[in-house]
């Protein structure tokens, strides 16, 4: 009966040490792609930071070369 007990406690141990790796990869898997996410998004918005001020560099531009053409007809 003690054997048994021990091989069953044993047994059930092992078990959710095996179970608790899996959820800790799970969870170091989810962490490590919500840190990619994060790292996307802050990239996505730098991206788009420098393609706004290029794009506004460009309207300035066009606004100086129309003020400039107008200037120049009078």
């Amino acid at each position: 009966m003690k054997k048994s007990l021990v091989s069953g406690l044993a047994f059930a141990s092992l078990a959710l040490l095996m179970a608790g790796c899996g959820l800790a990869e799970v969870g170091a898997s989810a962490a490590t792609q919500g840190a990619s996410a994060a790292e996307q998004a802050k990239q996505a918005k730098e991206t788009e930071a420098r393609f706004q001020q290029k794009l506004d560099q460009a309207n300035q531009a066009a606004a100086d070369q129309r003020a400039k053409a107008e200037e120049q007809s009078q």
